[in-house]
């Protein structure tokens, strides 16, 4: 008898620095985003930290620690830990689904980053569901997307899909670094633009977000962590469609919007 797995959404989320674990409003945000969701089989997950060509894939070893690629932190941020199982047949089927030609790298000694376990610590406590996390090969939105469709598939055999970014990133630009602080115009306004195009689903805007959003490129001065956004849609089941814009607001000025995508 056969047992039906219930498809997951892909999601972009706007994933924080270590310390939004502390935020109430966000802890609370992503608990509900994440209540929606039947549990998954496992969670892929693309993060702004891990930029690596050609396409790597991390660890599939449950017992290899996080990466802690951060500093300046109090140390009970280097003491969370994230025992998640490993996941060696999803890696062999995200391999397999690669162009014939298109080499895929394997890293054995990376397991998660602060943007795939930050939010999983919130979403999923109990680490008992497999994760893997896979690199950024490139930043060009159109390759991301085509990458998204390749592992769509995988939301048919139960696997969250997570691109973890932020909406805007602008950290060399902020003067006022408290939690609550006030979003600097070139954040606010780089997050009402794409609150407005992704309601749109203005997804040729979106990729060019690089000349047409406003507040650029203070928003992104390096673009990494808009970039998972694009494999997100690339992985839904229509790019152009209108999101669920499941997080909005700000952290220390910078934009947590989030999306699920359908």
């Amino acid at each position: 008898m056969s047992t039906s797995v219930s498809r997951p959404p892909a999601l972009f989320l706007s994933h924080g620095a270590p310390p939004l674990v502390d935020s109430e409003r966000w802890v609370g945000q992503l608990q509900r985003l994440s209540a929606r969701i039947d549990r998954p089989s496992a969670i892929l997950v693309v993060s702004a930290h891990w930029e690596a060509a050609p396409l790597t894939i991390g660890s599939t070893d449950g017992s290899v620690p996080l990466t802690y690629d951060f500093w300046g932190f109090p140390d009970r941020y280097y003491e969370t830990t994230y025992w998640s199982p490993g996941v060696p047949d999803l890696a062999t089927r995200i391999a397999a689904s690669m162009p014939d030609g298109e080499p895929v790298a394997h890293d054995q000694e990376r397991r998660l980053d602060h943007g795939a376990y930050v939010p999983l610590t919130v979403m999923y406590p109990d680490a008992d569901i497999p994760v893997l996390q896979i690199s950024l090969p490139t930043l060009d939105p159109e390759r991301l997307l085509d990458l998204g469709r390749r592992l769509a598939p995988l939301r048919d055999e139960g696997v969250l899909i997570i691109g973890s970014g932020f909406t805007t990133h602008g950290l060399p630009f902020l003067t006022d670094v408290r939690p609550e602080a006030t979003p600097p115009t070139w954040s606010a306004e780089f997050d009402a633009w794409a609150h407005e195009r992704f309601g749109a689903g203005d997804v040729e805007s979106l990729i060019d977000f690089r000349n047409r959003a406003p507040g650029m490129p203070y928003a992104h001065p390096t673009v990494e962590h808009f970039a998972p956004l694009f494999v997100a849609l690339g992985a839904s089941d229509d790019v152009e469609q209108k999101p669920d814009q499941a997080i909005d607001g700000f952290w220390m000025g910078l934009a947590k919007r989030s999306l699920v995508l359908a």
